[in-house]
């Protein structure tokens, strides 16, 4: 329904997708403006970073279009809406996804396969067969990642009910994050986005081995391919987060 209404608008779609390809690729042109200072950030080249860019990229992106509107779970919980959901014959969290579905977010998908495909084409790498299927292995497990904070978020608004910006900051903060070699950051903030949030399992870690780079924190080889199983756990427990946040909903009382 809610594509069916974009598309009644085309123009405006084309022009708000365009406008958004704008905004996000200020983010990499950012990025070009510091290499045109430095040759390497971090002891990372351009190439390298805009292959962390376009993953992290167009793994949120994934996320963002399939759970984006998760984030205004809070207003209905507020209001009451929430209600509605309820006793429809569908899935809630279904529901809660599709809600004001925004087809615009494609811009953000475009933009990061216009970077990475910037990046495999600049990189100097031995390519290997499974190189190549880690890739598109990244992209997946990545979106599925950041699904889950976004689940998991919605969750938390449950509780909370105003936690938009809590929720942001580790979805866009997240994303934002990984744009950048983890050599830049301290230890400390590396360790927490490995073990205690795994995004560094979005693209940091599986891209060492592509790279050849030093794994984060001295993590076995094996990491790099941990993603998809980072991935079904992180899933899984947002899950329950969701199940249990669902549960307690008592609607507004009025």
């Amino acid at each position: 329904m809610w594509i069916r209404s974009t598309l009644a608008y085309r123009v405006s779609l084309v022009m708000t997708v365009l406008g958004g390809l704008l905004v996000t690729g200020l983010d990499f042109v950012a990025i070009v403006l510091m290499f045109a200072q430095v040759d390497t950030l971090g002891g990372w080249t351009l190439p390298e970073v805009a292959f962390l860019y376009g993953l992290s990229a167009i793994s949120f992106g994934l996320a963002d279009l399939a759970m984006g509107s998760a984030g205004r779970l809070g207003g209905r919980v507020r209001d009451g809406t929430l209600d509605t959901l309820l006793v429809r014959p569908a899935p809630v969290l279904a529901q809660v996804a599709a809600d004001r579905f925004a087809l615009r977010r494609v811009a953000r998908l475009v933009q990061g396969a216009l970077v990475l495909t910037y990046a495999l084409l600049a990189l100097d790498v031995g390519w290997t067969p499974v190189k190549v299927l880690l890739v598109p292995v990244m992209l997946v497990s990545g979106g599925a990642i950041f699904c889950a904070v976004l689940v998991a978020g919605a969750a938390f608004q449950f509780v909370t009910q105003d936690a938009a910006e809590v929720q942001s900051a580790f979805t866009y903060g997240g994303q934002t994050l990984l744009q950048y070699p983890p050599t830049v950051f301290g230890r400390e903030l590396v360790r927490g986005v490995t073990f205690l949030f795994p995004l560094a399992f979005v693209n940091w870690v599986p891209a060492a081995y592509v790279l050849d780079r030093p794994y984060p924190l001295g993590l076995p080889a094996g990491a790099a391919f941990a993603p998809p199983l980072v991935a079904g756990v992180c899933c899984a427990l947002a899950g329950l987060a969701w199940r249990a946040g669902l549960r307690s909903y008592r609607s507004t009382g009025s």
